[in-house]
């Protein structure tokens, strides 16, 4: 007998100084039991010996069924040189990219800097990376502001061409909770649904067939 596998739920994020916030999301997630969970945090990313740690991060998003990033203050780790993105970064590239399906969350002082930068006329990436900023717990690196606008698509120029471009922004470890908790598990119920009114592919079909109720 073979055994479904659960979809693969990949967590991205920075850690440093949020780790309340991951141990939360982590565990109300694994409570619903029907996703294996992939967080770099709890150590739960499959990490390939032969490969680079972003190597393993991006390998790890091309093979997960759903992403959740996490847009923090701070910027992740990874970086070779200054100038080198981060990895939960280039997880956000790659998710969009693959165009996995996502949920995005944002601190609230990621919204307030690209909404007070954008008001003082630092309205691109161009524009704000002619700045200098002192890195402080409250806000650490300006491309955070970039990974922002990467999950909103605003490289999209025609608004309702947006696919995807959900933010939803947190200013508490229980405002983040609470959004995880009721998308997977309205997403589980969905799954459920469709298994349940649908599962039965040749029921469906002979049901079609002859123009009675499926």
């Amino acid at each position: 007998m073979t055994t479904k596998r659960k979809p693969i739920l990949m967590v991205s994020s920075a850690v440093f100084g949020f780790e309340e916030l991951l141990d939360r999301i982590y565990a109300s997630l694994a409570q619903m039991m029907n996703y294996e969970i992939w967080m770099s945090y709890k150590g739960t990313m499959p990490v390939y010996p032969e490969l680079t740690a972003l190597e393993s991060c991006k390998l790890a998003v091309r093979e997960c069924d759903l992403f959740l990033g996490i847009i923090l203050p701070r910027y992740g780790s990874g970086k070779e040189k200054p100038e080198d993105d981060s990895i939960t970064h280039d997880e956000m590239r790659e998710a969009i990219r693959l165009k996995k399906p996502r949920w995005i969350l944002a601190h609230d002082h990621v919204v307030f800097a690209r909404g007070f930068l954008d008001k003082l006329g630092f309205t691109t990436r161009e524009k704000r990376h002619k700045l200098k900023l002192v890195k402080s717990p409250i806000f650490e690196d300006l491309r955070i502001v970039d990974i922002y606008e990467m999950a909103t698509r605003r490289d999209v120029e025609v608004y309702k061409d947006r696919v995807g471009n959900w933010v939803q922004t947190f200013g508490s470890p229980e405002d983040a909770q609470l959004f995880a908790v009721s998308q997977f598990r309205r997403f589980q119920e969905a799954e459920a649904f469709v298994k349940d009114t649908f599962g039965d592919v040749k029921a469906v079909r002979k049901a079609l067939q002859k123009g009675g109720p499926v």
